[in-house]
């Protein structure tokens, strides 16, 4: 199987089979004829792949007669951010984010710098898969392409939004894992602007990575050794391109990645409450915690642009996804993991706990989850058939995003993965035994 993924969400997939500089170029042109040209912002992150991608995108974008602006090695977020700075229509972030190395993609962003909605990404996808492309003649097609440096904006901005002072006067220390990705140039710049001690590892931008970019208990064993080694009050890790976070607690024990979120969102309730927004797939100690401050929850699909659309829509004051990403709408209502930072900084320093306290006073769930790769001409189909499985069982069913079935004791889901080709199965409940019962429950009906 030679995964591809084309949807709302992008264009992904490995590069040397599927994912090729033809196809880089012509989504490229595809989105600067969905913009009229236009000024386009380009970024990407430190995987192998980055350069010949780069140029792929900057030909497709030229082509179509758009202004280009590069940003280089920088986060997806910081791209995001540079969007209304720099007056941009739009941009393309060259990064897989979570993916292995080997795999890359192009994410869509559009001219308030939230990805494309899914009525936006269909009308692109109509566009590429037409191939009717706007091709500027020589008179009309730009002569160079500018550099800018998103960072230092992005810096700015952080520093706009959080409490610089509350956290400098806790005297944090701080480790972090970047992965060796574009977060090697942003997180330990901004934790040293936050006054902390810096104890930071994988931060060099040409090196590969050393593990996984994705940001999970079996990805931090580095940090936590750090964390022990140095005393830190607390460790942070990033994948590939600053959209999603983990955390290991001052012990030097990894969390779950369904905790960040949780963790930030009790501490942005306590400073406002007001509406959360996360998808189906999330965690429901979100509620639990929602609950204890008056405030009420959104559910959407998996998948950042419904999570900034439905913040945008609710005036939420946090939003965020179990995967690690954290959203806070006072910088921008996309997941950044710089944020996030200074947001779970600043409730450690403002409650003068360590993290391990602060963790202990959130729900105690347990949420287990297996992936089944499907080849992708069988997803839905695969899907289908459990739908047709379950629907006798007299069961509450949440059809947001693929089938997520509610059981006195908890839930389990069951859904299409929009990044790779698998069937991703999700299972909660108060404790392991539970969880581990309804997960056993969808596998046999899924028959995986």
């Amino acid at each position: 199987m030679k995964p591809l993924k084309i949807g709302i969400t992008g264009v992904r997939g490995v590069v040397g089979e599927t994912f090729t500089p033809e196809l880089a170029v012509e989504f490229s042109q595809a989105f600067g004829t969905y913009l009229d040209g236009g000024r386009i912002l380009v970024c990407r992150d430190t995987r192998p792949s980055g350069p010949m991608v780069q140029a792929a995108v900057m030909s497709g974008l030229l082509a179509a007669g758009c202004d280009v602006i590069d940003l280089g090695v920088c986060p997806t977020p910081s791209l995001q951010l540079a969007i209304t700075w720099l007056k941009a229509d739009g941009g393309i972030a060259i990064t897989a984010g979570h993916n292995p190395s080997q795999w890359n993609a192009l994410k869509f962003v559009r001219n308030d710098g939230l990805y494309l909605n899914s009525i936006q990404g269909e009308e692109l996808l109509d566009i590429f898969h037409q191939g009717e492309f706007t091709k500027a003649t020589s008179d009309r097609m730009k002569s160079a392409v500018v550099k800018q440096d998103a960072i230092n904006h992005h810096i700015q901005r952080l520093k706009e939004t959080f409490d610089g002072a509350l956290i400098a006067a806790a005297k944090l220390k701080v480790a972090v894992d970047c992965c060796n990705g574009a977060c090697s140039k942003l997180i330990p710049e901004w934790l040293r602007e936050l006054g902390c001690e810096v104890l930071s590892i994988n931060d060099d931008p040409n090196s590969p990575f050393p593990h996984r970019p994705e940001p999970k208990p079996e990805t931090m064993a580095q940090l936590s050794a750090i964390v022990k080694a140095g005393n830190a009050d607390i460790g942070f890790a990033h994948d590939a391109d600053g959209e999603r976070l983990g955390i290991v607690d001052e012990r030097g024990e990894p969390l779950s990645e369904e905790l960040t979120f949780a963790l930030a969102t009790r501490i942005r309730l306590a400073e406002k409450t007001g509406t959360v927004v996360t998808n189906v797939s999330t965690t429901s100690a979100i509620e639990q915690i929602a609950a204890n401050f008056g405030a009420n929850v959104v559910r959407t699909p998996v998948g950042q642009a419904y999570i900034s659309e439905a913040m945008v829509e609710h005036q939420a004051v946090i939003g965020g996804e179990g995967s690690g990403g954290v959203s806070v709408p006072d910088l921008h209502s996309t997941h950044d993991g710089a944020a996030a930072v200074a947001l779970i900084l600043q409730g450690v320093a403002s409650s003068g706990k360590p993290v391990s306290e602060l963790i202990r006073e959130l729900p105690r769930l347990t949420m287990l989850k297996h992936n089944v790769a499907v080849e992708p001409n069988r997803l839905y189909s695969v899907l289908q058939n459990f739908r047709l499985a379950v629907e006798d069982e007299q069961l509450p069913i949440d059809q947001t995003d693929g089938i997520k079935l509610m059981f006195p004791e908890g839930w389990t889901h069951v859904r299409a993965s929009n990044t790779e080709s698998m069937i991703r199965i999700i299972a909660e409940a108060e404790d392991p035994a539970g969880a581990q019962k309804l997960l056993n429950w969808a596998r046999d009906r899924l028959g995986k």
